[in-house]
């Protein structure tokens, strides 16, 4: 059902998938095709913050920090998931691997390089402090608007 909790949430999440896809582009490689990036992780911000965030509003301070570092982590975790199987599929339609296994296996290997590229001091904060922000906010809004 739709709430002022539910929508604060996926906008807050939203615009935190902007900022950090802003952030991470200058530190992939220069012939980096990044596509459909931007648009698909502002989705994912708008869908893990209505569904994660903003399902669970309500109660105080520390559980809106809870609640926004849970939104932030799990926002992450589906960004590199998606960006590696993207790039996982892009690599088996040029038949880079033997089979749906190595698939796999090649897919973990693209996010955890992702992860170690993205793991930086600023970006770390922007989720972070984001996150805790963003539950914050979420909560404050549930609590006026129920």
């Amino acid at each position: 059902m739709p709430t002022a909790a539910r929508l604060t949430a996926a906008f807050c999440l939203a615009l935190m998938g902007f900022a950090l896809s802003r952030m991470i582009m200058p530190l992939m490689p220069e012939s980096t095709q990044f596509g459909y990036f931007i648009p698909t992780n502002i989705a994912l911000g708008l869908a893990v913050g209505w569904r994660v965030m903003g399902a669970r509003a309500g109660g105080g301070v520390s559980e809106g920090i809870t609640i926004g570092l849970t939104g932030a982590v799990v926002l992450v975790f589906w960004g590199l998931f998606i960006q590696a199987g993207r790039e996982m599929i892009e690599n088996a339609m040029m038949h880079r691997y033997g089979g749906v296994g190595e698939a796999l296996v090649g897919m973990i290997g693209i996010g955890a390089e992702y992860f170690l590229i993205m793991a930086t001091l600023p970006i770390i904060a922007v989720v972070l402090i984001g996150g805790a922000v963003s539950g914050v906010i979420t909560n404050l809004i549930d609590s006026k608007f129920p």
